[in-house]
C-alpha cells in the first residue's frame, strides 16, 4: 500500500470502531428526548418531511428522477478523494445557500428545504460513488447509496445494524430483495426524521432560521460526506 493508503486505512479503522460502539447513555437519552419532540411537532411538518423521505427513497430505488454519472475508472486514490473533497465542499455551499435563504423566507418556504436538501444529499452521493468507480445505474450500488445515509443519519444502535451488513457487503448484496417495494423504507425516513427534526425545526423559527439554515445544512452534507468516503474505502481497502 502506498503511504497514503495507509493513512486512509487507519482512519478507516478508527471511524468503524465508532460505529461498532454500542449506543452511550448519553444516546439513549437524545433518543428519548427526540421522541417527546415528536409529540409536539405540528403533524403537518411531519407530514411534509415523510412525504419528501418517501418519495425521495423511491426515486433513488428506481432511479427515476437522478442521472446517474459515470463511474471513474483506472485512478488512483489520491486522485479519486482529492476531487471527493472538492464535490464535497461544493455541494456544503450550495446547501448552505438554500438553507439560509429558505430559512429567511419564512414558515411555509422553510418548509420546501426539506425535499431540497434530500435532493442535494442524493446527488452528492451519486457522485462521490462515480468519483470512487462504482456505477449507481446498478440497483445494488443505489441500495449502497441508501445504505450510507442510513449510516450517517441514524440512531447508534441503528448505525450498528446497517456497518455490519456493510463490513460484508458482497455477500450482504446476494440477500437483497429484487423488488424494490420489499426495501424497508419506513424506518429509514423515521430514523432519519429523527435525526434531523431538532435542527430543522429550529430553521421554521422567525429571526433565526435562515443563520441555522445555513449552519445545519453544511453540518449535515459535511457529515454525509465524511461517511460516504469511508463508506468507499471500507470497500476499497
Amino acid at each position: 500500500m502506498t503511504p497514503y493508503e495507509q493513512a486512509a486505512q487507519r482512519e478507516l479503522a478508527l471511524w468503524a470502531e465508532q460505529m461498532r460502539k454500542k449506543p452511550s447513555l448519553m444516546n439513549r437519552m437524545a433518543k428519548s428526548v427526540q421522541v417527546g419532540m415528536n409529540r409536539i411537532i405540528p403533524k403537518k411538518v411531519h407530514a411534509v418531511i415523510t412525504a419528501a423521505i418517501k418519495h425521495m427513497t423511491r426515486a433513488v430505488l428506481v432511479g427515476s428522477e437522478y442521472t446517474a454519472p459515470k463511474p471513474v475508472v483506472e485512478s488512483p486514490l489520491p486522485e479519486r478523494e482529492e476531487r471527493v473533497r472538492g464535490r464535497i465542499l461544493w455541494y456544503k455551499r450550495v446547501g448552505a445557500a438554500e438553507g439560509g435563504l429558505t430559512g429567511a423566507a419564512g414558515f411555509l418556504v422553510g418548509l420546501s428545504d426539506f425535499p431540497l436538501l434530500l435532493s442535494l444529499k442524493m446527488k452528492l452521493l451519486y457522485d462521490i460513488a462515480a468519483l470512487y468507480g462504482y456505477d449507481v445505474a446498478d440497483y445494488r450500488e443505489r441500495l449502497y447509496v441508501l445504505y450510507i445515509f442510513q449510516l450517517a443519519f441514524s440512531s447508534q444502535s441503528r448505525r450498528q445494524e446497517i456497518f455490519a451488513q456493510m463490513e460484508h457487503w458482497d455477500e450482504h448484496a446476494k440477500t437483497l430483495p429484487e423488488d424494490i417495494n420489499q426495501f424497508d423504507w419506513l424506518t429509514f425516513q423515521q430514523e432519519y426524521r429523527d435525526y434531523i427534526d431538532l435542527a430543522k425545526m429550529l430553521q421554521l423559527v422567525p429571526g433565526i432560521g435562515a443563520v441555522v439554515g445555513v449552519w445545519a445544512n453544511w453540518r449535515l452534507l459535511d457529515e454525509l460526506g465524511r461517511v460516504a468516503v469511508m463508506a468507499y474505502r471500507m470497500r476499497i481497502l
